[in-house]
């Protein structure tokens, strides 16, 4: 593929300013030049006619290790967290590097063919031999130069639910795990979950990382581990180098509690994950009716200023028996579960797996599309984020490092009845 290639005619998103019609000039895996019209002339050219060119999709929050395993060795009958759990402790005892790599890579290359070219998956540290950590990690070496791919250090089993879990997250940290994992909320007592809490902040300070916890990913209005989080935030000031993840239990907190917690957060800036294909799917599973969504509370945290992002969290795994790894399938999810069908909040669900997800991961200067920054952009069958979500629309071109890396067409549909 050329070094140098030229897009016409793009509509260029920009996370806060209206969309403008421009010329992309992209050379040796940078974004070379941007105008309304660019005289110059390339090697290879793409007329967008139109379409909307954006940043590409950031995937938050995943589990690579055990994606494409919907079966093995049952199906998820109740349709609970906690059978999940129980049915991937069985499948993780036959994990081999290659099993692992496969399907990891296969699932990449489909979230890469529909725009996504930044992920966080969490790995599995639990399992005696971290074959699931070795195994992304190899991942992401081989995906280096069309994705970039964050592993987290993720105890499924709690950080103290075995007596070798905490060694073998210190392991895993000395392997090369780029961000330290919890589940507080999954250990054998409420102490060990604050315990836990306050060892992997101290971890994070040791080696330098990253901090993204599934908390309180459960529907129990007492499991009260975000608190705890925010505390630790606040104290070590680590803030935007923290993520909440899943936290379903702050919908089930009454409204006095969750409105001061609320304001803990306004003193610091820590990032918030949902993942509402999931989320929605797992929670509310032992209401009658009522049910409960389950999802976090991100309009309201959105209103406030935080920091939320979106995950597709499983694809065809355990826990979850469907999805492509579409990241438009979350966001559409969220317009609809989380009541954001006004147009500020549709584009907000939008900068959810765009921009805010970069932030999540610290991507800092590797992301957005702007003169100097590498050349990582999609273009979308569509003409705005509305429009994007409405009809999860097709991902035309996926650009990695310079690199037309995929094309999609988008289907044509031929009326033929009556008038």
């Amino acid at each position: 593929m050329t070094d140098c290639i030229l897009l016409r005619r793009c509509r260029l998103l920009h996370p806060t300013q209206p969309i403008v019609e421009v010329d992309i000039w992209v050379e040796r895996g940078r974004i070379a030049a941007i105008a309304p019209r660019l005289e110059q002339s390339a090697p290879f050219e793409l007329d967008v006619q139109g379409q909307l060119v954006s940043p590409p999709f950031v995937e938050s929050h995943i589990h690579l290790d055990s994606a494409l395993t919907v079966g093995e060795p049952r199906w998820n009958q109740s349709g609970t967290l906690f059978e999940g759990i129980e049915i991937w402790r069985d499948r993780k005892q036959s994990l081999t590097l290659d099993d692992v790599k496969q399907r990891a890579i296969a699932t990449l290359q489909q979230q890469a063919m529909q725009g996504v070219l930044f992920v966080r998956s969490h790995a599995d540290v639990s399992e005696q031999n971290l074959i699931a950590l070795k195994g992304l990690l190899e991942v992401r070496d081989a995906v280096k130069d069309w994705m970039t791919l964050q592993v987290v250090a993720f105890p499924q089993d709690g950080l103290y639910g075995s007596p070798n879990n905490e060694a073998l997250m210190q392991e895993a940290l000395e392997l090369g795990a780029d961000v330290v994992g919890g589940i507080p909320h999954y250990e054998l007592t409420r102490e060990d979950g604050v315990k836990s809490i306050h060892r992997i902040f101290a971890l994070a300070e040791q080696y330098d990382r990253l901090i993204d916890i599934h908390c309180d990913e459960i529907d129990d209005e007492q499991s009260r581990f975000l608190e705890v989080i925010v505390a630790n935030a606040i104290r070590t000031g680590m803030g935007d180098r923290v993520s909440a993840s899943h936290t379903t239990a702050f919908h089930s907190y009454n409204n006095a509690y969750a409105f001061k917690l609320m304001g803990f957060l306004q003193r610091t800036c820590i990032n918030f994950i949902a993942n509402p294909l999931i989320n929605i799917t797992l929670q509310g599973r032992t209401d009658t009716y009522p049910k409960r969504r389950g999802v976090t509370r991100v309009k309201e945290l959105w209103q406030q200023g935080q920091n939320v992002s979106l995950g597709h969290d499983c694809v065809q795994d355990p826990w979850y028996s469907l999805g492509t790894g579409n990241m438009l399938d979350c966001a559409n999810m969220a317009v609809h579960i989380c009541q954001m069908t006004g147009t500020a909040e549709i584009d907000a669900c939008y900068n959810m797996v765009t921009w805010n997800g970069a932030k999540t991961l610290h991507l800092q200067d590797q992301y957005g599309i702007e003169v100097g920054k590498p050349a990582n952009l999609i273009v979308l069958d569509a003409s705005d984020r509305y429009d994007a979500i409405r009809r999860r629309a097709t991902v035309r071109y996926v650009i990695s490092r310079g690199k037309l890396i995929a094309t999609t067409e988008a289907p044509i549909t031929h009326w033929k009845g009556g008038r």
